[in-house]
């Protein structure tokens, strides 16, 4: 240490010598990085649409096994890479790595994550890395087929808090407690670790050297915590992507109720309609009963609950050629729909309802001709659908009662709400003697995610 030397009424600076880390120390930091890289590499893998789908399912197949290995093999191998390139000790997962993927995967998947995490360190000259990594991976692999599934997932790093409860239920049952075995597992194969890299050096096979009972036990410690850690933030992910699925199926389920609703109320509207010709015009309602069936095939056949808009207006038109056979001359039908948006995807069965209520609320009353016109067009990545008729109209303070109260408006309203949340808009407009107009509002999606029944 170099001392000030005094001047009048001044100090010099004293220069103190850099700390470093002492051995003990510079292990707890290894450690700690250690547990920070192997939650990094689970977060990260776990957020990939493909590695969260194989989480999902116990009994895997070897494509999925094998991108599961590579996976987790890969990055791993990177960080021995790392450790002997440039002495970066906490990247090395060998023993961790290993055992996860059999434990995981099976017996296969971790002698193959083994293998890849060993070749590196073998052509160092650590001949002690490479059967020793398989051999961990084997060894999860083997516990995985003792070891009830839900036990693995149940593997937190919390173990060491419950320990004295999984002690007393293994003794009052005596029966295995899996909790117990999966944690003995990592400390056995990390206690053999030390014991060989005491035995044959470290440049034989690598470990992290403790000096005192106090360091091995951290050691141990951050060995199942490197296992146990991975497995809590993947049955995370498994448990969110279930419930994703689960709110898919959900909502499947709640769209095909309210489409099969809508063919019921269509069907009744239709048969009323024949019923009432069936004396006046027996050769009208004969006609009436073969284009109903033949809409009706169509229903059948089409079981998808989104469809493009062309295949939508097509519908509609089926339904229209009913609608002019009844009413004759009275009814005239326009369309001004732009060629950009016959691809887009809308809900099926939405516009049909929208151009019944015109029928049957705005133009029947009607006693003279009335028209429906149906409109289409793109505006600020939305795609924007008009039915408007020149019927009879309604009172504003009724606007609302057919949105409340009518099936098929009701219907077309929580569709929307259920597939598109806050993302649509269905207005209605009416002025007494001018006719009705029903607009909505939805995304423009042209690809579609359909949902089959």
């Amino acid at each position: 240490m170099i001392t000030p030397r005094k001047r009048r009424g001044y100090n010099a600076p004293v220069l103190q010598e850099p700390k470093s880390l002492s051995a003990e120390q510079f292990l707890l930091t290894t450690l700690i990085v250690k547990l920070a890289v192997m939650a990094v590499l689970a977060t990260m893998l776990a957020r990939y649409h493909r590695f969260r789908h194989i989480l999902i399912f116990e009994r895997r197949a070897w494509p999925d096994r094998l991108v599961f290995a590579l996976s987790i093999g890969i990055p791993l191998t990177a960080g021995v890479a790392a450790r002997l390139l440039l002495n970066y000790n906490a990247a090395d997962l060998t023993l961790e790595g290993s055992f996860l993927a059999g434990l995981i995967a099976g017996p296969y998947a971790g002698a193959l994550v083994g293998l890849l995490v060993g070749t590196p360190a073998l052509a160092a000259g650590e001949f002690g890395a490479l059967p020793f990594a398989i051999g961990c991976g084997f060894a999860g692999g083997g516990l995985r087929e003792a070891c009830p599934k839900d036990d693995i997932w149940r593997f937190t790093p919390f173990v060491f808090v419950d320990l004295h409860r999984h002690l007393w239920q293994m003794f009052r049952k005596l029966e295995p407690n899996w909790s117990l075995i999966l944690l003995l597992a990592p400390v056995a194969l990390e206690l053999l670790r030390q014991a060989l890299g005491a035995r044959f050096g470290a440049a034989r096979i690598f470990h992290l050297e403790a000096t005192s009972p106090v360091m091995i036990g951290l050691v141990v410690l951050a060995t199942v915590l490197a296992v146990a850690t991975p497995i809590k933030i993947w049955n995370s992910a498994r448990i969110e992507h279930r419930l994703q699925e689960q709110e898919k199926l959900l909502l499947a389920a709640k769209v095909e109720a309210l489409k099969n609703q809508i063919n019921p109320h269509f069907l009744f509207n239709t048969l009323a309609s024949i019923s009432s010709l069936i004396r006046s015009e027996p050769e009208t309602a004969r006609t009436l009963i073969t284009r109903l069936s033949a809409l009706l095939r169509r229903l059948l056949r089409n079981q998808e609950h989104f469809v493009t808009l062309r295949e939508e207006l097509e519908s509609v038109d089926e339904y229209l050629d009913i609608e002019v056979i009844r009413f004759g001359p009275k009814l005239t039908v326009r369309k001004a729909i732009e060629p950009a948006t016959l691809d887009l995807v809308v809900p099926s069965m939405i516009l049909q309802p929208l151009v019944e209520n015109s029928i049957k609320h705005g133009l029947s009353r009607k006693l003279g001709p009335g028209t429906v016109v149906i409109r289409s067009w793109l505006e600020q990545g939305r795609a924007c659908i008009e039915v408007e008729d020149d019927g009879m109209g309604f009172m504003m303070e009724r606007l609302d009662q057919p949105m409340s109260s009518g099936i098929g408006l009701a219907n077309v309203r929580e569709r929307l709400r259920v597939i598109y949340g806050l993302s649509y808009q269905l207005q209605l407009t009416s002025e007494p003697g001018r006719g009705t107009r029903a607009r909505i509002e939805i995304p423009e999606l042209t690809t579609p995610e359909r949902i089959t029944a």
